[in-house]
C-alpha cells in the first residue's frame, strides 16, 4: 500500500511514511485508500494481540515489516484493553480504559507500536546513522514515547514540553529517562512547541542533518494502532448484543479522534463519533460556522487537550473533500473547567472511581446527549489517562488519594534533569546535536 501527502504530491511507502513523519510537501500521510475489513473473518479472534496483527497487516502488505508485524504487535501491546459496563439512571454506557501501559496514558498504544516498527526497520538499515525523534507534548505523548524509544540505540529522542502546562507527574514523565532522551522545555504553549517541529522538519537541511523524524501524531505510525482499539471494542460489542457502538472521544490535536474514524471507515460497527473539547474551541466553533480559524491555545485543567491548532484536522479535510460532508460527520462538545470539576465529583460520588480532567470531558458531554441519540447505539466513554497522573486537580476535589499504579511508580521514582528554551528554532537546534 502506497502513503499519500494530504498535499497531494508526494508518495510514500510504509516505510518512508514512518520514517518520515511527515511528507516532504509539508502534508501528512494518510493510506492511498482505506481498506474495507471483512468483519466476518474476525468474528471468532478473542486476543487483542492478533485481531490487532490481522487487522493492520492490511497496511503492511508486500512492505518489508510484513514478516515481522506480529512480533511487533505482540511487543507493543503487552498490556490490556479494559472495557467496562455501568448502568446509571438505567442509561446503559462503557468506559473505555486506555490507560493500562507503562505510561498510563493511550499515547502507549502508538507510541509503542511506532518505536516497535521504527527499531525494526533501523537493523535493516546498512548505514549506521542515528534517528533524532522529534516531538512536542501537550502532557501524555512525550512521555509514552520517552518510554518506548528509552535505550534503543539507533535513536535519539528530544521531547518539547510548555512550561508551565503539564501536571507535576506528567513534567516526572517527561524529564526522568536520560540516555538517549533529551527533555525540553519551552517558554511558550504547546502550539509553539508543535510550530517548532514543525519549522524544524520544513527545514530541509536541518532535517536531513540530523535525520529527523516525528513521533506525534501527525505520523501514520502513531494512528494506524491507535485504531485497533476501536474496532476491537466495537466488534466484541457488536458479537455480544448485535448492536453499534458510539465513542465519545477526548480531544486535542485530533490524532485519537481521526484513529475512530478509520475503524468506522475499515466497516466497524461505529455509529458515531463525538468530541469531548475543553476550552479550546477551535473544532467546535468551525463545526458551528464551517470556518477553520486556528486560535492562540488556552490553559485548562485538561492540560493534554489544550490545542488551539489541532494538526490532525488536516487528515479530515483531506478524507472529506466535500467540506459540507465534512460538517455533517462532526459533532463536539464544550466542557468548560467549571464543568470539568463538576463532573469529577460526580462521577466519584456516583460510581466511586476516580477519572482524569480529560475523561470528565467524555462523561460531561455524555450527559448533554440528547435522549434521541441515547437509544441509537451503545455509547462508550474514553478514559485516555490514569488519574494518578493528574494528583494535583483530581485528589482535593474528590478529597481522597488516588492509587498510584505499579507502572507509574516506577517512573516517578526515577531522577530527572530538563533544559528550558525561548520559542524560536534557533534556541532548540543545539540540542538536536548528536
Amino acid at each position: 500500500m502506497n502513503f499519500i501527502s494530504t498535499k497531494g504530491t508526494s508518495i510514500a511507502s510504509i516505510e518512508e511514511a514512518l520514517m518520515s513523519g511527515t511528507s516532504e510537501d509539508g502534508g501528512l500521510y494518510m493510506p492511498e485508500s482505506i481498506p474495507k475489513i471483512n468483519i466476518e473473518e474476525l468474528m471468532t479472534i478473542d486476543n487483542y494481540q492478533e485481531f490487532s496483527y490481522q487487522l493492520l497487516s492490511h497496511f503492511f502488505k508486500d512492505s518489508s515489516l510484513e514478516d515481522d508485524l506480529k512480533d511487533i504487535v505482540n511487543q507493543a501491546f503487552n498490556f490490556p484493553v479494559v472495557s467496562k459496563e455501568y448502568n446509571e439512571d438505567e442509561v446503559q454506557y462503557s468506559v473505555l480504559e486506555l490507560f493500562h501501559g507503562p505510561t498510563a496514558a493511550f499515547k502507549d498504544f502508538g507510541a509503542r507500536f511506532l518505536a516497535s516498527t521504527m527499531s525494526e526497520l533501523a537493523k535493516n538499515k546498512n548505514e549506521s546513522s542515528l534517528t533524532t525523534i522529534l516531538v512536542a507534548t501537550s502532557g501524555d505523548t512525550g512521555g509514552a514515547v520517552a518510554s518506548a524509544f528509552n535505550n534503543k540505540t539507533d535513536f535519539k529522542v528530544v521531547i518539547l514540553f510548555p512550561k508551565g502546562r503539564v501536571s507535576p507527574r506528567q513534567k516526572h514523565q517527561l524529564t526522568c529517562w536520560g540516555d538517549n532522551v533529551v527533555s525540553i522545555e519551552v517558554d511558550g504553549e504547546f502550539d509553539d512547541c508543535q510550530r517548532l517541529v514543525k519549522e524544524a522538519f520544513n527545514n530541509q537541511q536541518l532535517s536531513k542533518q540530523h535525520n529527523l523524524c516525528s513521533a506525534n501524531s501527525i505520523n501514520i505510525g502513531r494512528l494506524l494502532p491507535q485504531s485497533t482499539y476501536y474496532a476491537w471494542t466495537a466488534l466484541n460489542r457488536f458479537k455480544a448484543h448485535e448492536d453499534s457502538s458510539s465513542f465519545i472521544i477526548p480531544t486535542g490535536n485530533l490524532g485519537n479522534a481521526f484513529a475512530c474514524f478509520m475503524a468506522k471507515e475499515m466497516g466497524f460497527p461505529i455509529h458515531q463519533i463525538v468530541f469531548a473539547t475543553n476550552a479550546n474551541k477551535t473544532i467546535p466553533d468551525f463545526i458551528a460556522t464551517g470556518k477553520w480559524e486556528p486560535r492562540p491555545t488556552l490553559p485548562t485543567l485538561a492540560s493534554a487537550m489544550d490545542v488551539g491548532n489541532p494538526s490532525n484536522m488536516e487528515r479530515f479535510f483531506n478524507q472529506y473533500s466535500d467540506e459540507k460532508k465534512l460538517l455533517e460527520n462532526l459533532e463536539a462538545y464544550i466542557v468548560e473547567d467549571a464543568q470539568i470539576n463538576e463532573e469529577i465529583l460526580s462521577v466519584f460520588e456516583k460510581n466511586n472511581i476516580a477519572i482524569c480532567p480529560h475523561t470528565a470531558t467524555a462523561f460531561n458531554a455524555f450527559k448533554n446527549l440528547p435522549s434521541s441519540a441515547l437509544n441509537q447505539s451503545h455509547w462508550v466513554l474514553v478514559s485516555t489517562a490514569h488519574p494518578a497522573k493528574f494528583e494535583n486537580i483530581v485528589e482535593p476535589i474528590i478529597a481522597t488519594k488516588v492509587e498510584i499504579p505499579e507502572n507509574l511508580k516506577t517512573i516517578l521514582n526515577l531522577e530527572t534533569s530538563y533544559h528550558t528554551i525561548g520559542k524560536d528554532l534557533e534556541s532548540l537546534i543545539p540540542y538536536l546535536e548528536h
